[in-house]
């Protein structure tokens, strides 16, 4: 074991300049103080920028401005089984492509929200046989729920549920549509 190995030996200029480009590669998993090492890097004569995290407070206040969703409670899904609540509209999204039903289902919600429904019931079938080999079974089931999360559309959602056996069941979504803000003119 030589003299050298046992101290701890001066970055080079090299070394810090290749430090530097990793640790502006790389983002910190949750937010914490700055690491030890960092005291070296700001002593180049390069200038490090700061921490920025835009996408987070985008992601926030994008957050911030869309109400949340809120599940059905027990009660109001069985009142709406047995037709106990009426359901003031219904949509059936079978043989849309994505971006029809997509389209519809938006124009749809606007306008039950126009007309004050309270209940609707958003049809998405479950998924039949694959016409081809290229086509998947079952978009439209798995997508509508994603779309309805999405801050687009929950200015017209309040929450969502899959439906009854006798209203579809698992092709089906009970919708809660959200009232409409007054507008003062």
């Amino acid at each position: 074991m030589s003299a050298d190995e046992g101290k701890s030996r001066r970055l080079t200029d090299e070394d810090r300049k290749l430090w530097g480009h990793f640790t502006r590669s790389v983002a910190p998993l949750r937010r914490q103080g700055v690491p030890a090492a960092a005291p070296a890097v700001a002593s180049s004569k390069a200038k490090l920028p700061t921490q920025v995290r835009p996408p987070a407070r985008v992601a926030a206040a994008a957050a911030r401005t869309a109400p949340g969703l809120e599940p059905l409670d027990r009660r109001l899904k069985q009142r709406l089984a047995r037709s106990a609540e009426p359901l003031d509209g219904r949509i059936d999204l079978h043989g849309k492509t994505q971006s029809e039903a997509h389209a519809a289902l938006l124009s749809f919600l606007r306008k039950a929200q126009r007309h004050g429904a309270r209940f609707v019931l958003v049809i998405t079938g479950k998924g039949g046989a694959a016409r081809d080999d290229l086509s998947e079974r079952g978009v439209l089931k798995r997508q509508v729920p994603q779309w309805l999360k999405l801050p687009e559309f929950r200015s017209y959602v309040i929450g969502f549920e899959d439906a009854h056996s006798g209203h579809g069941g698992a092709g089906a979504l009970y919708v809660r549509i959200r009232r409409r803000k007054s507008r003062t003119r």
